[in-house]
């Protein structure tokens, strides 16, 4: 029979105490991640019944005192008050089309060539003509009309000598000195010396001014004169000029096309003020004023807006769209608005300046009688009714109820009056 040793029997007696304590320890361990899991259990609910306690968070817009404006938003087109179409004067050929559709031109600028080859020969006919008429007008003035006089210088001397000779033929005659056949003949003579002397005073009459032929040789020279200038105006037809400063927009002519008088071939945007034409919808009509600002930008260019002042309404309604008519000028239009370009315009038809203004999303019942909003005061929601003025797009005036500074909650938070809540600015 083995007998055991002391050593042995020690580490026999040993053996159950250590296992002992194992299990202690794991038992221990296993009861301290108990309790730390309930604690943080605990403390998960308390922080939750905290929240609950407080309220959810909700986003709150501040109440601000801010210039209130009201605008009217429509499009249109630009457009120059008027617009000049350019043709010809004359039926001819295009030699040259000078210009560019979209060109800027100056006024007297050439902007289309015509063939002149026959307006220039009727020019020189008509110069032809009035050198014609000029030397007959001078030649009345240094040769008729002192051939004239001279004439009649020498008339007047037969005259006095046929009188003489008669007074002398008749005193013969009379004393009985003296035949009747030479007192006869004195008196043919006197007679002849008359018409002489009445036909050289017609002659100078007839060459100076008044006369017949000088009036029949200054009226051919005038006509002539208005002969050439109606030639050197078809000549100049014959070149088509700008008639004032501006854009071309439209250009329907080509080098070698006969064109007709009176056919538009150029039509141009005169330089000056800029307008841009809009349809309004007529129930605005009333809101419209002359002189309201507006503020426009091109379809092409949003980002670039640029003032406008309503400088027109048209007095009758558009019954097919139901729209009114207005013009807006543009007192310093950028440099690339271009003719006919989509625009879009808003007119500021209401201006409150230092308004207190909240969210339009933020009032309830704002159609009704009695508004209200939900306003963040220590840590709940409460009722205030107001009282409210202009609205203009998602913004409306809040003339009684409310004071700058205050914080009021979206109608879409879903949140009660009274019920407590944590605001959070937006």
């Amino acid at each position: 029979m083995d007998q055991i040793t002391p050593a042995a029997d020690t580490a026999s007696r040993d053996l159950p105490k250590a296992a002992g304590h194992g299990g202690l320890i794991a038992a221990l361990w296993h009861r301290k991640w108990r309790i730390a899991a309930l604690m943080l259990v605990l403390a998960g609910a308390g922080w939750g019944l905290l929240r609950w306690r407080a309220g959810p968070e909700v986003v709150v817009y501040p109440v601000v005192k801010a210039e209130l404006v009201r605008t009217v938003v429509a499009t249109g087109h630009v457009e120059t008050p008027y617009r000049v179409s350019i043709g010809s004067q004359i039926t001819g050929t295009v030699k040259e089309v000078l210009v560019e559709e979209g060109q800027s031109v100056r006024q007297g600028q050439p902007l289309v060539s015509l063939d002149a080859t026959e307006l220039e020969s009727a020019v020189v006919q008509a110069e032809g003509a009035v050198a014609q008429a000029d030397a007959r007008m001078r030649q009345l003035r240094e040769l008729t009309k002192p051939a004239a006089d001279e004439a009649q210088k020498q008339a007047r001397a037969n005259l006095d000598n046929a009188r003489a000779a008669f007074d002398r033929a008749d005193k013969l005659a009379k004393s009985g000195a003296g035949t009747q056949a030479t007192l006869d003949e004195a008196t043919r003579a006197l007679n002849v010396a008359l018409t002489l002397a009445r036909t050289a005073e017609l002659q100078v009459y007839t060459s100076s001014p008044g006369g017949s032929d000088y009036v029949i040789a200054e009226t051919q020279l005038s006509q002539a004169k208005a002969n050439l200038a109606t030639a050197r105006a078809r000549l100049g037809y014959a070149t088509i000029t700008a008639p004032r400063d501006g854009v071309l927009i439209t250009r329907s002519v080509e080098r070698g096309a006969v064109v007709q008088a009176g056919k538009t071939l150029l039509v141009l945007a005169p330089a000056g003020d800029t307008q841009l034409v809009v349809q309004i919808d007529e129930k605005n009509l009333s809101l419209l004023k002359l002189g309201q600002s507006a503020l426009a930008s091109a379809d092409a260019y949003p980002d670039q807006r640029f003032p406008a002042s309503l400088t027109y309404i048209n007095p009758s309604v558009d019954i097919t769209r139901a729209s009114v008519e207005v013009k807006l000028t543009v007192p310093d239009p950028p440099v690339y608005l271009r003719q006919d370009m989509t625009v879009s315009v808003d007119i500021a038809v209401d201006r409150r300046p230092d308004a207190v203004v909240v969210p339009a999303r933020t009032v309830h019942s704002p159609t009704s009688a009695a508004p209200f909003v939900l306003v963040a005061r220590d840590g709940r929601a409460r009722e205030q009714k107001v009282r409210l003025g202009l609205r203009a797009g998602d913004q409306v005036q809040v003339l009684e109820g409310l004071t700058p500074g205050e914080a009021v909650l979206p109608v879409a938070s879903g949140v009660r009056a009274g019920q407590r809540i944590r605001p959070v600015s937006r």
